[in-house]
């Protein structure tokens, strides 16, 4: 049994996580030093042998190369690898609060920071690991700018795969001329994600996935952005799908958490990207 008031708990644990990296509106220039510090955004690291692919870290909608991954990215540089993440998505006068553009600019944007990660590591290929939007924009970057031949694995943390109602709020808008033309005008990356729009459509059609990629899917089922939850998986050869749950059926992440602090889901994740020596995911996980 849930204990009461679960959901205000594991929202205002993520948003006093939150508020923390970005209190104060701390320059952007000093996160990077700590990043590049600690190893993260590090361009003089260069793969090993356990580890020889560097990591992609592609952060969400309102996210940045930096809050997204306070967790995460110093998670897999503790573990060996080599870790690098963009911003994205930029709106003009929209500082911190990255992917609102255009979805198929935003891969454009993937595709040349790609390319920069492997001229600076050497590796033939990365593997690419996002959450929500950037979970799901990397299979525009695979599909359709070339990206399988540079990419061994994408793993997606609460994606969108096939778009999002918003839990239905997004079907109110036909009920509202000029909602939806707004919303496309002021935030097209948000328009983007709504279930059935044409970028959705186009992303998913002639199947979910392309030859070559490992991909993995990692939700959870009190996701209350991406709904119904069961959206987030993929079909299609080389794919593992994983409700979290399913490892740990005490976990509570919702949406943001389980990509911002949720060490089960980054179990999981370190997982995907070392198949070969991979551990079993449980509660234990949490602590390890």
């Amino acid at each position: 049994m849930l204990p009461r008031n679960w959901k205000r708990a594991v929202r205002s644990l993520t948003a006093a996580l939150l508020l923390t990296a970005v209190a104060g509106a701390v320059p952007a220039a000093a996160h990077a030093d700590t990043a590049v510090s600690s190893g993260w955004n590090n361009y003089a690291c260069k793969p090993s042998a356990a580890h020889p692919r560097p990591v992609v870290l592609v952060h969400g909608t309102f996210g940045n190369s930096v809050d997204n991954w306070l967790v995460l990215a110093p998670y897999l540089v503790n573990r060996g690898y080599c870790v690098f993440s963009l911003d994205y998505g930029q709106l003009p006068g929209v500082p911190f609060f990255n992917g609102l553009g255009p979805i198929d600019k935003s891969a454009g944007q993937l595709d040349t920071f790609v390319d920069k990660v492997l001229a600076a590591t050497g590796a033939p290929k990365a593997d690419l690991v996002g959450h929500s939007q950037g979970g799901m924009m990397p299979r525009y970057y695979l599909k359709f700018l070339g990206g399988a031949a540079k990419v061994n694995s994408l793993v997606g943390i609460a994606p969108d795969n096939h778009g999002t109602t918003l839990n239905g709020l997004t079907n109110l808008l036909p009920y509202f001329p000029g909602a939806g033309d707004l919303l496309t005008l002021a935030t097209p990356g948000l328009a983007d994600q709504m279930a059935g729009s044409p970028f959705i459509t186009r992303l998913n059609q002639g199947g979910d996935t392309v030859p070559g990629v490992h991909y993995t899917v990692i939700a959870t089922k009190y996701d209350e952005v991406v709904t119904p939850y069961g959206t987030q998986f993929l079909s299609g050869p080389d794919v593992r799908n994983v409700k979290l749950q399913d490892l740990c059926s005490v976990d509570l992440s919702e949406h943001v958490a389980i990509g911002t602090i949720d060490r089960v889901a980054f179990h999981e994740v370190a997982n995907a990207l070392d198949p070969a020596h991979a551990t079993p995911t449980t509660c234990a996980s949490a602590v390890s």
